[in-house]
């Protein structure tokens, strides 16, 4: 006979693990965990809903606002103007306006543009011989190539050498064209932006500019407060994009261009966008949209106004889109960047301006010549 299951010696009562001892607790209560306080606080701790960053946070709701206004570069720059009022409310409100009449002709700016889009016929192996660093700010940036492409020319005298040479070496029959084109283009836009800071700076709030300045010369003590050369951004806008990857593809390339445009310090950045369906301004409070008119240069507001405002004026961030089908587009963005000198010495200007004679010193004033006369009659009587 074989041995039955309950003889074999692992399945006899005898052998069977013992229950667990029961704990103590401090109320005389049977309890399975010996402290319960850790455990109810690592429960809390879990089963917490982390801060997570959802994309509201990110791309806020859209403001609700009217089209930036239209002004007239030639009535602006005029004495006694009345359009630098509507300026000041825009770029107190919204950031930003259209500007018209600039004085530069359409050929121009289409010149260029066609300049500035054949450099993104390269080929992928020279493009890469180029792209942006911390030790180069001229140059391609890495981009989504599917939304966009974007290529950085610096007006210093030092980085534009280098970038013609360069150049000169992975594009001998297109570099000079190019350059001439866009160096004169950023001529003009620099006299244009260096006549509109100026309308800034002489109608900032008393004083406004002092902060501004001891910063700058702050960062010149420690090596950092040189002038910053304007830079063109140049923009390729992509062509035939899925209706379906539109809004992923335009999120990250606003995210991307947003993180640059907060390194690269600016006074005013001007956007020669003609072929825009729309026009975004992004900012922390929001973001809003509109059409900008044909042949119209649209004038956003760098940080270097707010900081110098002291927040009066505001700092957003303006992206084209462009919607095409049937061809790529170009649009290019101008980042001016003034000496720091400019904010001193526009200081010293207003605080000029600004001084005013009270009525009783014209009275005090007007005595004083009064009798002044009198006496030089007096003596000539006398003589």
């Amino acid at each position: 006979m074989g041995t039955s299951p309950e003889r074999l010696p692992g399945n006899r009562p005898d052998f069977r693990a013992p229950p667990p001892s029961p704990i103590a607790t401090a109320n005389g209560r049977r309890s399975a965990v010996a402290n319960d306080e850790v455990l109810t606080e690592f429960l809390e701790h879990s089963l917490r809903i982390p801060d997570l960053v959802l994309p509201d946070s990110i791309f806020p709701s859209e403001i609700s606002a009217g089209n930036p206004p239209e002004i007239d570069f030639q009535s602006l720059i005029s004495p006694g103007s009345g359009s630098v009022l509507e300026v000041l409310e825009s770029v107190a409100g919204i950031g930003c306006f259209q500007l018209v009449n600039c004085g530069i002709s359409r050929e121009m700016i289409g010149s260029a543009r066609a300049a500035g889009g054949g450099i993104f016929e390269i080929s992928a192996e020279k493009k890469a011989e180029m792209l942006r660093s911390a030790e180069r700010r001229y140059g391609f940036e890495e981009a989504m190539a599917e939304i966009s492409e974007e290529f950085w020319w610096c007006g210093g005298d030092e980085e534009r050498d280098g970038l013609n040479r360069v150049l000169e070496g992975i594009w001998p029959h297109g570099h000079s064209n190019f350059s001439d084109k866009i160096e004169s283009l950023c001529m003009t836009l620099e006299q244009i932006a260096s006549k509109l800071l100026q309308i800034l700076l002489e109608n900032m709030p008393p004083g406004s500019c002092k902060e501004m300045v001891s910063s700058e010369e702050e960062e010149e003590e420690e090596g950092g407060g040189a002038a910053v050369a304007p830079v063109l951004c140049i923009y390729k806008h992509g062509r035939n994009i899925p209706s379906g990857k539109w809004v992923s593809f335009m999120q990250s390339d606003i995210i991307r261009m947003m993180i640059q445009r907060s390194d690269y310090s600016h006074a005013l950045c001007l956007h020669l966008c003609d072929a825009a369906s729309e026009f975004h301004v992004y900012s922390k409070r929001g973001w809003m949209s509109f059409c900008p008119s044909r042949d119209a240069i649209v004038v956003t507001v760098g940080d270097q106004i707010q900081e110098c405002s002291d927040g009066l004026y505001k700092h957003v961030i303006g992206r084209p889109i462009l919607h095409m089908e049937d061809e790529d587009s170009i649009s290019m963005a101008f980042l001016y960047s003034p000496p720091p000198v400019v904010y001193q010495c526009q200081n010293t200007y207003s605080a000029y301006n600004n001084k005013s004679i009270s009525l009783g010193q014209q009275i005090v004033i007007a005595m004083c010549l009064t009798l002044l006369f009198q006496f030089i009659v007096y003596i000539y009587k006398e003589i």
